[in-house]
C-alpha cells in the first residue's frame, strides 16, 4: 500500500510540474500543434531520457532548453511518471 501512495503522489506532483508543459503538450499531454509531440502515454523511461538529454544539452531545442533547465532530479521522475500514467 505504502508503494502506491508514493507512486500517487509522485504521479500528482507531475500533473502539478506540468502546468508550464501544457502550453505547448496540452493540457493532458496531447498537443494542440503538430510542431510538438504528444507526451501522454510515452514510456516513463523514454520520457526522463529525454528530458535529461535537454537538461544536459545532448538535444537542442531553443524552447526546450529554458523550460528543462531548472527541474529537479525529482521533478524528471515526477513528469515522467505523469506523462507516461495518461492514456
Amino acid at each position: 500500500m505504502a508503494a502506491f501512495s508514493t507512486q500517487a503522489a509522485d504521479i500528482a506532483a507531475g500533473k502539478a510540474k506540468a502546468m508550464t508543459c501544457a502550453a505547448c503538450h496540452g493540457a493532458n499531454g496531447v498537443s494542440p500543434n503538430d510542431m510538438w509531440p504528444n507526451l501522454a502515454g510515452q514510456k516513463e523511461g523514454y520520457l526522463k531520457k529525454q528530458i535529461k538529454a535537454f537538461k544536459d544539452g545532448t538535444r537542442q531545442d531553443p524552447l526546450m532548453a529554458p523550460m528543462v533547465a531548472a527541474l529537479t532530479d525529482a521533478d524528471v521522475e515526477n513528469l515522467a511518471a505523469y506523462y507516461s500514467s495518461l492514456k
